[in-house]
């Protein structure tokens, strides 16, 4: 299965290529710089660029699968969260759909259904509601991820994936990584919400 990851030169990101690729999928990693392709070719993974503020509409030709895992990250600010993590998903959403995409996977966060209640990241929690409201109402068949805080203490292979909310909590960005994975490997799009934490369920049990 040909799988666009947006987002590849992040850290949940270049873990799913990765992944992706040692599970027989054929990842493309869409990067921004040329200087971030080498990592990936080296792995005989394929690259191409595509740059979330200009037209990337390139990147989508033959995709089977869409994961989008792109953030402007915590050192920028709220206006980078609306270009990337809002409008950059809601662009990402619309090409796949117009490039014939069936599946598309995106990595949200706990408390993206209720951006009102949120504290100091309201501008975050809204970007991640819209980008998830976008995608549910475009047609395409969805599998929206929300993960709880993220660690990078390295993965326990186990969590707690539930279509209910859950307590707010900590999960592994490797064991988001598994997950996002195991989805795609499944392929079992069945326009769910999922939050995603620690826990006990064998990720190689999820989606079946």
């Amino acid at each position: 299965m040909k799988v666009l990851v947006v987002g590849a030169n992040g850290q949940i990101g270049h873990q799913v290529v990765e992944k992706l690729k040692d599970k027989g999928h054929d990842p493309v990693a869409m990067v921004r710089k040329e200087e971030q392709t080498k990592q990936f070719e080296d792995k005989g993974i394929d690259t191409v660029l595509g740059d979330l503020e200009k037209d990337f509409s390139h990147a989508f030709e033959g995709v089977d699968t869409v994961v989008f895992a792109a953030g402007s990250g915590g050192s920028t600010g709220p206006d980078m969260t609306i270009v990337i993590d809002q409008e950059g998903a809601i662009e990402t959403v619309d090409n796949a759909k117009n490039a014939g995409v069936k599946h598309f996977v995106i990595v949200s966060s706990m408390g993206a259904d209720a951006p009102k209640e949120a504290d100091n990241i309201k501008h975050y929690m809204y970007a991640k509601h819209r980008a998830d409201e976008h995608l549910k109402a475009s047609g395409l068949d969805y599998t929206i991820i929300r993960p709880g805080m993220l660690q990078n203490d390295g993965g326990t292979g186990k969590v707690s994936l539930s279509e209910d909310n859950q307590d707010f909590g900590n999960v592994q960005r490797e064991d988001v990584a598994s997950v996002i994975v195991q989805a795609v490997d499944t392929n079992k799009a069945e326009n769910k919400v999922y939050t995603l934490l620690e826990g006990d369920t064998p990720i190689e049990d999820l989606f079946k």
